[in-house]
């Protein structure tokens, strides 16, 4: 002990001192002198997953990953053609060559342990609110509620998710019935590169905390589906057993997201081409599911009857002799394809004609059949108060039984159908991209996927919540089909893209799902955004294109915003920002090197310091900010 507390270094590392006393902390000691024996990064010793960061193992780790600001691909460069790329040259056939590509730009990842955090998670005060329905925008104070005292508006809000999370805690604790997430999938296109900057674990942590609270959000019948792909699919799945349990477990949907394409090189170069995404489900604790169906691709040969009813008179038809005659050329049932729309036709229209037998082992119908069926002659026999048509001791089943209402393309059509299990081949991934009216550098999910799991697990004016919202099409079906919604996002795209797919949505769109749901448009939402503090010093430092800019910038920073108690401000800008050495640093090196001055428990106003006049919140801001916590003035 005195070796160790004669070391700075060692004791600040393994001692807690709490006034004249060193408090040992025996568990990071422990874990210190296992960490020389294995990987740093991930491994597996004593029956468990060793994901590791600051030489915490991570489920001992309890450190925040504040900020993961650009879903995958989208982290390279900017958004449009003009934003983002650079002018290159290059030698081509002894000729210099110009063209442009991606800039390589560095966003930060900022990583806060929960022993430094002062004031992070606290309930924030909100900012910019206002209601939109068909007639505009109107500044909004105040919010509706229902005879339980529950916000019944839904609400898009901008800003931090994981601080935005602990804020909607204090109001919908319980109460979401479902949580549906796209997270950033870890890729390498993004920051959470496998490199010395960034670890897999960190993505962990940054998925970690906000699970924790996310869980606390669902209600005891509530769940949680958590869109991945392989880049991490079978961390995270072993991250949500521990967070909700493996009991909770409820399926490993594999989603087919792609069509193969590039063939012949991938199998010159052996590889195995992707083709599907993961999507993990958990319960909270009950959970009831609405089944889910899909058209059938292949012909079920047992339906090889057509029955017929001539002169009061049954009898059996082939049914393929049937369909010769409709002008169907087919010489097998399996050439047959159920999805093909003139087959779908001749289905629907004679749904109680196409039938199969099938046996049937009640005894109450298996005396009948003994007694009255000898002649081979058709019975009606009520069954469980259902009048059933038997055949020779055969249970006539027509195909309508198996006849479903199913999403197809942007309609809502009677299929013959199977039941959804746990691969979804049937949703198309690849027309998306102006769903809604509005692109996405990413590529936008389908509405009929959020459609089938939002019907497959709520009713109308259930909550559902998506904490990376995105593009907006978790809040765009959720509304289509009369839930109540909550949708995060930090980035500036949630006012030009998510917000802007939620007019036209409310306006009456019809794309997407929208012929299928009869959507004719109407509803509201109310859009607000967390009150900003040091978040838009970051942004301003983030935006910032040079480093003349950015000194001028640290200025107004040091003068107006949080920064970390232990910055000396004076010495920075005497001694530091002339040096040499700081010029010759890169520019994102110099914007990290501020950033890290930033104190990040003071990101957003704390609603407990909103009435402060020196922050800037209106009478009108404040007073929406009192509705949301239920308070009045």
């Amino acid at each position: 002990m005195a070796l160790l507390l004669s070391d700075a270094e060692l004791q600040r590392h393994f001692f807690t001192p709490i006034n004249d006393v060193f408090v040992f902390k025996s568990q990071d000691f422990r874990f210190f002198l296992d960490s020389q024996k294995i990987d740093n990064s991930y491994t597996r010793f004593a029956n468990r997953i060793g994901l590791s960061i600051n030489q915490k193992l991570l489920r001992e780790n309890a450190d925040v990953v504040l900020d993961f600001p650009f879903k995958d691909c989208v982290l390279s460069g900017g958004q449009s053609t003009e934003e983002g790329t650079d002018t290159v040259f290059h030698l081509e056939n002894g000729e210099i060559k110009q063209s442009t590509q991606k800039r390589q730009e560095i966003f930060f990842n900022q990583v806060l342990a929960f022993d430094e955090i002062d004031r992070l998670l606290d309930p924030k005060a909100f900012a910019n609110a206002k209601r939109i329905n068909a007639n505009g925008e109107t500044v909004v104070t105040e919010l509706n509620r229902n005879e339980n005292g529950d916000i019944t508006d839904n609400l898009i809000i901008k800003g931090n998710n994981l601080i935005a999370l602990h804020t909607l805690a204090t109001q919908f604790k319980g109460k979401v019935k479902l949580i549906y997430i796209d997270p950033p999938f870890n890729t390498g296109s993004d920051e959470f590169k496998y490199n010395d900057r960034f670890l897999r674990s960190t993505w962990l942590t940054f998925m970690k905390n906000r699970l924790e609270i996310a869980k606390e959000l669902l209600s005891d019948n509530g769940a949680i589906f958590i869109h991945c792909d392989y880049n991490e699919d079978a961390y995270l799945r072993v991250l949500a057993d521990e967070i909700f349990g493996t009991d909770s477990f409820i399926a490993n949907i594999a989603v087919r997201s792609s069509t193969p394409s590039g063939t012949k090189t991938a199998h010159k170069d052996k590889k195995i081409i992707k083709q599907k995404d993961t999507i993990l489900v958990y319960k909270k604790e009950n959970l009831i599911l609405k089944p889910q169906y899909m058209a059938r691709e292949n012909w079920d040969s047992h339906y090889s009857l057509f029955l017929d009813n001539k002169n009061g008179e049954y009898c059996f038809l082939k049914l393929l002799d049937v369909l010769n005659e409709n002008g169907f050329p087919y010489s097998k049932l399996e050439q047959i394809d159920p999805r093909n729309e003139k087959v779908r036709q001749f289905i629907v229209k004679y749904k109680d004609n196409i039938c199969r037998l099938t046996s049937h082992k009640d005894k109450e119908i298996d005396l009948i059949s003994r007694t009255k069926f000898k002649d081979r002659i058709f019975i009606n026999v009520l069954d469980n108060g259902v009048e059933r048509l038997y055949f020779n001791g055969q249970m006539v089943s027509p195909i309508s039984q198996g006849l479903k209402e199913i999403i197809v393309g942007k309609n809502l059509k009677e299929y013959w159908s199977m039941l959804v299990c746990d691969f979804w081949q049937d949703i198309d991934f690849q027309n998306t991209q102006n769903e809604g009216g509005v692109s996405f550098p990413t590529g936008k999910k389908p509405e009929a996927l959020l459609y089938r799991i939002i019907d497959m697990v709520t009713e109308p004016n259930d909550i559902v919540l998506d904490f990376h919202l995105g593009s907006g099409t978790t809040a765009a079906v959720a509304h289509k089909m009369k839930r109540q919604y909550i949708g995060i996002e930090q980035m500036d795209y949630i006012e030009t893209i998510a917000l802007d797919r939620m007019k036209k949505v409310i306006a009456g769109e019809q794309g997407g799902i929208s012929k299928a749901v009869n959507w004719q448009g109407g509803g509201e939402l109310v859009y607000c955004e967390l009150a900003s503090l040091n978040e838009t010093a970051k942004q301003q430092i983030l935006a910032t294109k040079n480093v003349e800019n950015l000194t001028a910038l640290f200025m107004e920073i040091s003068r107006r915003y949080f920064l970390k108690y232990n910055v000396n401000v004076k010495d920075f800008v005497n001694n530091i920002l002339p040096s040499d050495e700081f010029k010759a640093l890169d520019l994102n090196e110099q914007k990290s090197m501020m950033l890290a001055m930033l104190d990040l428990n003071q990101l957003y106003l704390s609603y407990s310091d909103m009435t402060d006049e020196n922050n800037g919140l209106s009478e009108a801001e404040q007073a929406f900010s009192r509705s949301f916590y239920g308070e009045s003035k």
